[in-house]
């Protein structure tokens, strides 16, 4: 039996002080990134190429008038991107882009997020320091890290590790294979500790690190730490990536991903985590 009070699990409900909490957050951020020369765009709540790039077991899935499969959507970044390179096209020459909105999983889950995508750029720091100036703007100091997914793909291909090794963070396996470059990467937190190993490494290693460095050394975020055998499985995310998180909460994450051959960079903010930090 269901109550008339109860609403469908992992839905949302905001009222008093939370809701008041999100639209503080929404503004804080739609002012912070319009500062920084980015237009919005809010995009349908429908789509026909959802599953192109989402697990079709999350999606909410429906048929249009005409029968086609549709789904809500799931994922802001690939609809936002298709929209501006697909439909929109030559008629803006407009690279940075936000939206403030939800997304949708099977059976019932909202999620909102304040995202931002670059298109044409892998320069990973801009995504970086524009969020850094919405977390700043709210008060909000959480921790920063900074890793590489390559690095981890890499050293599993050369070792013959499992990806899961890295996903669950057993340092314990890393550690008994008796490696001294490696056991300290797996300590590395700090950027002063890349050139401490960044010699010993292979060379396909360097070119990885390097690329932490260099994007590290354009950061204004001051609370970093510098994680280069973090692995997560990524759904476009293929090189650079970051995330803030505060305790065991994420509140947000981005990096870099190409898009039918094109360079792109972008971030989403998590707004119910956001509001549960605020709220604390």
């Amino acid at each position: 039996m269901i109550y008339q009070h109860e609403i469908p699990s992992k839905s949302r409900l905001y009222f008093a002080k939370s809701a008041q909490s999100k639209r503080e957050i929404e503004h804080t951020a739609s002012k912070v990134l319009y500062g920084q020369n980015y237009e919005e765009i809010v995009t349908p709540f429908f789509s026909y190429h959802q599953h192109q790039s989402i697990d079709e077991k999350s999606l909410i899935r429906y048929s249009d008038s005409e029968n086609h499969i549709l789904s809500m959507r799931a994922d802001s970044t690939m609809d936002v991107v298709r929209i501006i390179t697909k439909r929109l096209g030559r008629s803006v020459g407009q690279k940075k882009w936000f939206y403030i909105q939800p997304v949708f999983h099977y059976p019932s889950a909202e999620q909102y997020q304040i995202g931002a995508e670059l298109l044409e750029t892998s320069d990973l720091s801009v995504s970086i320091n524009d969020s850094a100036k919405i977390i700043e703007a709210l008060g909000l100091s959480p921790l920063l890290q900074i890793s590489n997914i390559n690095i981890p793909q890499i050293i599993a291909a050369k070792f013959n590790l499992s990806l899961e090794v890295f996903k669950s963070a057993n340092l314990e396996e890393i550690f008994k294979l008796d490696i001294a470059w490696l056991s300290k990467l797996a300590s590395l937190q700090a950027l002063s500790q890349i050139d401490e190993v960044i010699d010993e490494v292979p060379e396909s290693l360097k070119v990885e690190l390097e690329k932490i460095k260099i994007l590290c050394e354009k950061i204004t975020y001051k609370n970093i730490t510098i994680a280069p055998l973090f692995y997560t499985k990524m759904r476009y995310y293929d090189n650079l990536f970051f995330r803030y998180f505060e305790n065991n909460a994420t509140l947000g994450m981005g990096g870099n991903y190409t898009y039918d051959g094109m360079d792109a960079t972008g971030f989403a903010l998590y707004t119910d985590n956001l509001i549960e930090e605020l709220n604390k």
